[in-house]
């Protein structure tokens, strides 16, 4: 059982007083422009669009073959362009579309349309043909479109088990953020629910019935019920709340666990918080990685996968790394080349797939393979600082 850095806790939860200005909450995926602890954020551009496709439009489209998608394929959103890329795992990216500024998380449905949350609104992709569809504006107000860590629009999203809806999480510069329901079939938004501030992942009950908003700088998940969209809020802070907006150690992303429902949010590579949405009780479990902890995904028989981007201290923790959990709370840990955001298995889950578009100073254009049996890896190219990804 690892040691739990209690020594080490303030220096994570205050930054210094420069420094917290800079960053505020922290850390963040797929939302632009880079921040550290030890120098300022750097921008990056940006290439509005609006509205969906017309001919002569700038979109860009690259045909598939037969317009069908090779099994296997990528689908990556690139914060540093604005664009989703195809990747063929063998090779690298294959293709890209236009879909708007800063696209963040993304769902892909069984009917082959991807849902991109992006700062402008929900770019629909059609991953046969590719092409964007639509893009669908938000009804909350989150002002000026940017780009930039703390950029207001969409961060992350999901679909219910039907197809029939698009959970979007939308963040609201300086305030609470909603989550807006899609109707994927009138292209609309229908209905806004608040939740807390910065709402970075959504993920759905496998039932449909409940949808989670993990909320980054309000310590909490709100549990959505589908059917009524009443919200209720539960705090989750393994580490405690204290330091607020300048704190390292608060949620990031939750995997849905098959078994149970129950939710799975890592911490730090030391402590797995696992929340019942149903009683609101949450019960801390070790981790090993010792690593500050992003993006999570998990497969049917329950494995826990989840991406360390590296030391926030590192006098106490180690670097970059993937931490692969069995549903008995074994772990191997497979260390990384630099700082990763994202992460997507193989369906034979042999292999996985982590992003390099983090957030912070480190990112890269590109995805790391891991071989999960012999713990070999190596990098591919994929679009402009990808960070979202899902397997088509």
């Amino acid at each position: 059982m690892p040691k739990f850095r209690r020594s080490s806790r303030a220096a994570r939860l205050l930054l210094p007083g420069a420094v917290a200005v800079v960053l505020l909450a922290g850390c963040a995926r797929g939302s632009g422009g880079t921040a550290s602890a030890t120098g300022p954020a750097t921008p990056a551009g940006t290439s509005p669009t609006a509205g969906p496709p017309t001919p002569g439009s700038s979109v860009t489209v690259t045909p598939a073959p037969g317009g069908t998608v090779a099994p296997g394929t990528l689908l990556v959103t690139d914060f540093g362009s604005d664009t989703v890329t195809f990747v063929d795992p063998a090779r690298g990216a294959t293709g890209s579309v236009k879909v708007g500024t800063a696209p963040y998380g993304l769902a892909v449905g069984e009917d082959g349309r991807a849902w991109v949350a992006t700062a402008e609104g929900v770019a629909v992709v059609d991953t046969k043909s590719r092409a964007r569809l639509a893009l669908i504006p938000y009804r909350t107000d989150t002002g000026p479109v940017t780009t930039g860590e703390y950029r207001g629009g969409g961060m992350g999203i999901a679909l219910s088990p039907d197809g029939r809806r698009a959970y979007v999480g939308v963040n609201v510069p300086g305030g609470n953020g909603t989550l807006e329901v899609v109707d994927t079939t009138a292209l609309e938004v229908t209905d806004t629910v608040p939740v807390g501030r910065r709402p970075f992942d959504v993920d759905v009950s496998r039932d449909g019935a409940e949808v989670y908003a993990t909320d980054h700088d309000s310590f909490d998940v709100t549990v959505v019920a589908a059917g009524t969209l009443e919200p209720r809020r539960i705090e989750v802070a393994p580490y405690g709340t204290e330091g607020g907006l300048g704190s390292w150690l608060k949620p990031h992303y939750t995997a849905v666990r098959p078994s149970d429902g129950k939710l799975l949010l890592p911490f730090e590579g030391e402590r797995l918080a696992v929340v019942d949405p149903r009683t609101g009780r949450t019960t801390i479990e070790p981790m090993t990685a010792n690593t500050h902890q992003h993006g999570a995904t998990v497969t049917a028989d329950g494995t826990l996968l989840t991406v360390g981007t590296g030391p926030i201290d590192p006098d106490v923790d180690r670097g970059p790394s993937l931490t692969v959990r069995t549903p008995g709370g074994a772990e191997r840990v497979y260390p990384l080349e630099g700082p990763h955001e994202s992460v997507a298995v193989s369906r034979d889950g042999r292999t996985s797939y982590v992003t390099g578009g983090f957030t912070r100073d480190g990112y890269w254009d590109g995805l790391t393979v891991v071989d999960l049996d012999t713990g070999d890896t190596r990098r591919l190219p994929a679009g402009s600082r990808p960070l979202g990804i899902a397997l088509l």
